[in-house]
């Protein structure tokens, strides 16, 4: 299932954002694809921000992941760019954060054939109107969620 959201300004992406983290459930995966400058930092900020008290929200690229406590679940943000091999995210916590937490994952690609099947994909890329961002998914469970959650819109 895809769905297709147009943002004319990073105020529309992060309201965007903070709308889908309203589905989201622990061992939810939110991989974020887009070249530099398409909107992942502040896709993930407005998302983790709905749904912590997290006044900052810095972009992990240095220390390659942050966590926020949630009511329900825990928030990892991912930021593997600097990340220099696949198996490199074993280092990270990754696997346990996958089924205990909600994790945002910019530069998923990085992870190669070690990226879970069941992720919310979520592409960021140019639109002659902004940013045009496509939200994935072939797991039934989260397609379910997807379209309940767009009927109640």
């Amino acid at each position: 299932m895809e769905t297709v959201f147009i943002s004319q300004n990073e105020e529309q992406t992060a309201k965007i954002a903070a709308q889908l983290s309203e589905l989201t459930q622990a061992g939810d995966i939110w991989a974020l694809h887009g070249t530099l400058g398409m909107g992942k930092s502040v896709f993930a900020r407005a998302f983790i921000q709905n749904l912590t008290d997290a006044e900052e929200v810095p972009s992990p690229t240095f220390t390659l992941v942050q966590m926020y406590a949630a009511p329900h679940f825990e928030i990892y943000h991912y930021d593997l760019y600097r990340l220099e091999k696949p198996s490199d995210i074993f280092e990270l916590g990754i696997e346990e954060a996958f089924y205990n937490g909600v994790c945002l994952v910019e530069w998923p690609e990085k992870m190669e054939n070690l990226a879970p099947r069941n992720m919310w994909n979520v592409q960021l890329e140019p639109d002659e109107n902004g940013r045009k961002i496509t939200i994935s998914t072939d797991d039934e469970n989260k397609i379910q969620r997807l379209q309940k959650w767009l009927n109640a819109k």
